[in-house]
C-alpha cells in the first residue's frame, strides 16, 4: 500500500473529494484505511454496559486506498508514491518533489 497509518492524506474521489485528513488505521489485507472525519456513517446501537442510553452514533468507514494520495511533504499537494532504496530500507518517494515520505 502506498499509504499508511499516521499519513496526512487527501480524499480524490467519492463523497468527501477535496478532504485533507491523517489515516487513522489501515487494512492491506482489504486494502482500504480509515481516514479520520471522512466517510462518516449514522450506527444504530442498542443499550448496553459501555453506552447505557443506546442510540445512534455517528462514525468512520473506511474507504477504498485508491481513492486517498498523500500529501507532499514539501509542496502541501497530493503526490503519487514511488520506492527507494536509502541505507538498506524501502524509503517512500513522493513523486512531485522526490522528497522521502517517511520519517
Amino acid at each position: 500500500m502506498h499509504v499508511k497509518k499516521g499519513d496526512k492524506v487527501m480524499v480524490i474521489t467519492g463523497k468527501d473529494k477535496g478532504k485533507e485528513a491523517t489515516i487513522l488505521e489501515a487494512y492491506p489485507k482489504k486494502e482500504r484505511v480509515l481516514v479520520e472525519g471522512v466517510n462518516v456513517i449514522k450506527k444504530h446501537a442498542k443499550p448496553s454496559q459501555d453506552n447505557p442510553q443506546g442510540g445512534i452514533l455517528s462514525q468512520e468507514a473506511p474507504i477504498h486506498v485508491s481513492n486517498v494520495l498523500p500529501i507532499d511533504p514539501k509542496t502541501g499537494e497530493p503526490t503519487r508514491v514511488s520506492y527507494e532504496e536509502r541505507d538498506g530500507n524501502k524509503v517512500r518517494i513522493a513523486k512531485k518533489s522526490g522528497e522521502a515520505l517517511d520519517k
